[in-house]
């Protein structure tokens, strides 16, 4: 079963993403707890995040669960919408009104994908200057596989900024975990996860003799 309810958490960050690490410390890389995801955290000389996963499919395979609203639909959110041009959306947009994701600034087909990317609602600041998140594809040595590499750049200082960069952190984690899943299991059966995670009835509903 896909684990619905870290993934309804995860993909309102956007892009789609723990305490952070004294600036004067060098980057550090490690495993996150139970996932195939590695994360390098690193404050000094410019603050920045990097994500890496090795994908059960082939680089066309990701591409496309990456770069197209079909693809990006089978793993993030129901209905996602990616329009494959420089201003255009990579965007999902969740219950209330709330959207995830960014706007896309450059790509290589089958190798990059650049984004201007949204910060959660709660985070308005960082959500309205935007992080830059760069999704980069290559095949494993085998060429059985794709490695995909996130980075996310342009963090600024602040209270806001460093509370977002640890949200982040955790988040992304969750979403590459989640890209790597729908290609392990397949596409995500959104009608049982939505209806899965949707709130028991509350007793006021529930007829009474």
């Amino acid at each position: 079963m896909h684990r619905t309810a870290a993934f309804i958490a995860s993909s309102s960050m956007a892009l789609a993403l723990l305490a952070l690490l004294a600036p004067a410390l060098p980057a550090h890389a490690q495993a996150a707890p139970q996932s195939h995801v590695t994360i390098t955290r690193t404050t000094s000389p410019e603050k920045r995040l990097d994500f890496e996963v090795t994908i059960p499919a082939s680089v066309p395979d990701v591409w496309e669960a990456l770069s197209t609203s079909k693809g990006l639909s089978t793993w993030l959110f129901p209905n996602a919408v990616v329009d494959l041009r420089p201003g255009g959306d990579w965007l999902v947009k969740f219950p209330g009104g709330s959207t995830g994701g960014g706007t896309i600034i450059a790509f290589v087909p089958q190798q990059k994908i650049e984004i201007a990317a949204l910060a959660p609602d709660q985070f308005p600041t960082v959500r309205r200057e935007r992080t830059h998140a760069t999704f980069e594809l290559r095949a494993s040595a085998d060429g059985k596989a794709t490695v995909l590499h996130l980075t996310q750049t342009g963090w600024k200082s602040g209270e806001e900024w460093d509370k977002a960069y640890d949200y982040l952190a955790t988040g992304n984690v969750e979403l590459l975990e989640n890209l790597r899943q729908r290609f392990v299991s397949g596409p995500f059966d959104w009608d049982a996860i939505l209806k899965q995670a949707s709130p028991p009835p509350s007793n006021s509903s529930v007829p009474k003799n």
